[in-house]
């Protein structure tokens, strides 16, 4: 979708325009058909809930609204948690833009945002955990499990893929926006009713929320550390940006308002260009003065590297999920608990 096409759609379904309201009925035909899907695939379609060998505990972390929550800044930050308390956690991801031709798709550090899609580069490199992507996200888990020796799965996206098992649902709300108008599409941004919230093990809400959503909400933020030359790799200290005033923004996420306030909050004055989602990064795209800098988010910077000899002056913002110690800890519980379930079942099965 165009990014002028996208944000009007956006802003309607976030802001409450009068024109959404007209689309209500078929919003309503998109619930039922939605509510059948769910259905088929949960008790009716073929090898429906069957996992591949080994059994192991599956972790969907995902969003029932259409636009940025910042579910991938806490994909990353789980992986990053698990691992350092022992786990060896493998990733699954639907690779939305990528056009690798060979699915499932091994992602290595090396592989390029065009071939796998630019969220499933940025969590390989970020994280060093094995990434597989494929729409068929069956199919992808299924590789990933006999190629790498996992012994926990985080699943990216996939919390309407109803026939890819799971044990734990992550559901990322960005506080800012909320559900917007509350309406499913295409009367708003819902790809699920509301109520859908309740029946998810953690609801996690990205900044602060006005109206509470559920009972026991999750807070996150996402903290900026340091400003990453695309370049050379030096890193710049968010509290030492020098001559930098002016400079000149890129962002191709599901909500760069966000990015761009983050910057202004820097305390820099900013030029915004704003790109469709997983946009493809031309250098044509890019051609501003030299004499400023160009800023970027983490998830367009994986895209625009190759393109980053033209100029010595491109930086990305890396920022860092922060959750509270509470959840990680609930966390660690509730997997253990479904590992140990896992085993009893693969003994029971075994004893048969």
């Amino acid at each position: 979708m165009p990014a002028k096409t996208e944000n009007i759609w956006l802003s309607a379904w976030y802001r409450g325009r009068w024109w959404t309201w007209l689309l209500v009925p078929v919003s309503w035909l998109f619930r039922g058909l939605a509510r059948a899907r769910k259905f088929y695939l949960q008790n009716l379609a073929p090898q429906r809930n069957k996992r591949p060998a080994p059994a192991v505990p599956i972790v969907v972390v995902g969003n029932i609204t259409l636009g940025g929550t910042g579910k991938t800044p806490l994909l990353i930050a789980l992986a990053q948690r698990l691992m350092a308390e022992g786990w060896r956690p493998g990733i699954i991801s639907r690779g939305y833009g990528g056009r690798g031709g060979d699915y499932p798709l091994a992602v290595e550090t090396s592989t390029s945002a065009a071939v796998a899609g630019d969220e499933p580069v940025l969590i390989a490199r970020a994280t060093g955990c094995p990434v597989v992507v494929g729409a068929d996200r069956r199919a992808a888990l299924k590789r990933l499990l006999a190629d790498y020796p996992c012994d926990l799965v985080l699943s990216d996206d996939g919390l309407q893929h109803y026939q890819l098992p799971r044990d734990i649902e992550i559901v990322v709300v960005d506080g800012r926006r909320g559900l917007g108008n509350g309406h499913c599409l295409p009367a708003g941004p819902l790809r699920e009713p509301p109520a859908r919230l309740r029946s998810a093990d953690w609801v996690v809400i990205n900044g602060e929320i006005a109206t509470p959503l559920v009972a026991a909400p999750v807070p996150m933020r996402l903290v900026p550390r340091h400003f990453c030359n695309l370049a050379s790799g030096a890193r710049r200290a968010l509290n030492d940006l020098g001559d930098w005033r002016q400079v000149r923004a890129v962002a191709g996420i599901g909500h760069p308002e966000r990015f761009f306030d983050t910057l202004r909050q820097l305390g820099l004055t900013v030029s915004e260009h704003r790109f469709a989602d997983h946009h493809r990064y031309r250098t044509e795209d890019l051609q501003f003065p030299a004499d400023q800098p160009l800023l970027m988010t983490s998830k367009d910077a994986v895209k625009c590297r190759e393109l980053a000899t033209v100029s010595d002056n491109w930086w990305y913002l890396e920022v860092a999920a922060e959750l509270p110690e509470r959840f990680y800890l609930a966390f660690d519980q509730q997997i253990r608990r479904h590992r140990s379930r896992l085993a009893t079942d693969r003994t029971e099965v075994q004893r048969r």
